[in-house]
């Protein structure tokens, strides 16, 4: 773990898309039915005015595609915007459905994305009170989780981190993320256990084997642990020689010095 914690990992539900000729919500606002002569067309603002509920009946509003607006502003890294948004959405959605649950995970992963753990917590907890055992807990438990960590709290969130492992035992994010807190507790040999289940269940990456290498080495098994860690390293090396040939056109030449990764923080 570095100082530098990764908040990068966080679940969040995959939309489906919002359709091109779908007018009312819209990542361009200037396509929104917006007066021009009193907004600017360019304001990030424009979104999150138009939807509020003294312009925008709520059965105008379909709560789901306006989730997929959020995720959207996520994958521009636009988190003020998408927390906005998914606000709205959850105020829009039926009291208490799996629709107002999703918007209130969403929330706390664009949140958690600025840094703001708090309210992170916040929605998390409130997603959660809706439904402890629905098909968004595991997220919501596994992301609590991360928060409560980076806020300073980490014996309850080693709590959640349990729960997220008993509400979906096949969620492989949930058992990283218990694994790392373990491995914080000086548990490690849990935390092995914890990091090959996340790695059959198909999380692969360099981070979880960076982890695991991490475990191994406190546990005494050196060997092993040099093995994972140059298993990682070659994942990492791999990763980046893909990026750089999607990003030119052309595979790296030899002689290149990849960049130098830290080992990810806990992470829903």
């Amino acid at each position: 773990m570095t100082d530098e914690r990764d908040v990068d990992g966080h679940e969040f539900s995959a939309g489906q898309g919002v359709d091109a000729d779908y007018e009312e919500f819209t990542l361009d606002p200037e396509e929104l039915d917006a007066d021009p002569t009193t907004v600017d067309p360019v304001d990030s603002r424009v979104l999150t005015d138009v939807l509020d509920r003294r312009n925008v009946e709520s059965d105008a509003v379909d709560v789901e595609r306006l989730i997929d607006v959020g995720l959207s502003y996520m994958g521009i890294n636009r988190f003020e915007e998408a927390t906005e948004t998914f606000e709205r959405a959850a105020q829009f959605a039926e009291e208490d459905s799996l629709e107002a649950q999703e918007a209130w995970v969403n929330k706390g992963a664009a949140h958690a994305q600025l840094e703001e753990f708090d309210q992170a917590i916040g929605a998390y907890e409130e997603a959660l009170r809706i439904d402890d055992d629905s098909e968004h807990a595991a997220t919501a438990e596994t992301n609590l989780a991360y928060a409560l960590w980076e806020f300073g709290r980490e014996e309850q969130a080693l709590e959640h981190a349990e729960r997220a492992v008993e509400t979906d035992p096949r969620f492989a994010e949930a058992w990283y993320n218990r694994g790392f807190l373990l491995v914080e507790r000086g548990l490690v040999e849990d935390a092995v256990n914890c990091f090959d289940n996340a790695i059959r269940l198909g999380y692969r990456d360099a981070g979880v084997l960076e982890e695991k290498a991490r475990a191994l080495e406190e546990a005494g098994e050196h060997e092993q642990a040099e093995e994972v860690a140059d298993r990682a390293e070659e994942i990492r090396r791999e990763a980046e020689e893909q990026m750089i040939e999607e990003q030119t056109g052309q595979a790296p030449g030899p002689g290149g010095q990849g960049r130098q990764g830290g080992r990810s923080g806990a992470g829903g």
